[in-house]
């Protein structure tokens, strides 16, 4: 039900269905999304990745939870988001498990975290950009900006397991070693003479939006 309800949001912005029924046909579609011609920035990736995400909700449901939970109730929040993505991102990332992590100010944050054992997004994908631009950027900035509450995803490209930390703001582009990484072996766009991943380098920046 939610892999059919998320490709029907993602259809209608990108004006076509993949060929597969299945998930090689949703990995098809996210990855025209990232490098389609639609899309020539990372930065345009990434905003109509954020408004297929905001499509799966009641447009009145994020900036109520911000007022109503995330600003008096954010520890209280964070956990129920953690959990509330554990149920619900399994179909796509495979198997996670709460846990603790540190949040900011240096506390701990109990039950604040949630760790993707092995993100089976990222590992069909086969490409660092595609995990930046559909997912990482537009996750974080979804519940900074329209749930009020913030989040660092720590995607790891060597094992492939990525760590959700909510309460934790997002580290900046220049401090976040996603953005330098090398381009995988494995990766459908690999361009030889190029050792950072496309789409994904510090270069973009130049062509986001303030």
């Amino acid at each position: 039900m939610l892999l059919g309800l998320f490709r029907k949001k993602l259809a209608a912005e990108l004006q076509y269905d993949g060929s597969d029924p299945g998930y090689a046909g949703l990995i098809e579609m996210i990855r025209s999304l990232n490098d389609g011609p639609g899309y020539p920035t990372a930065h345009d990736t990434q905003q109509a990745a954020r408004k297929v995400l905001q499509s799966l909700f009641p447009p009145w449901l994020p900036g109520a939870f911000a007022v109503m939970f995330s600003k008096p109730f954010p520890q209280f929040s964070c956990r129920m988001n953690a959990w509330v993505t554990l149920v619900a991102s399994q179909w796509l990332m495979g198997p996670s498990k709460i846990n603790d992590v540190e949040i900011d100010g240096g506390q701990m944050g109990v039950g604040h975290g949630l760790l993707v054992k092995r993100c089976r997004y990222l590992e069909e994908a086969g490409c660092a950009s595609v995990c930046v631009n559909t997912c990482k950027i537009p996750t974080q900035e979804f519940f900074m900006k329209d749930m009020g509450l913030p989040l660092q995803m720590t995607p790891d490209y060597d094992d492939f397991s990525c760590q959700f930390s909510f309460g934790k703001i997002p580290l900046e582009p220049e401090q976040d070693e996603v953005f330098a990484v090398a381009c995988f072996e494995q990766c459908p766009n690999k361009a030889s003479t190029k050792r950072l991943c496309h789409k994904v380098g510090l270069e973009e920046l130049n062509k986001l939006e303030v």
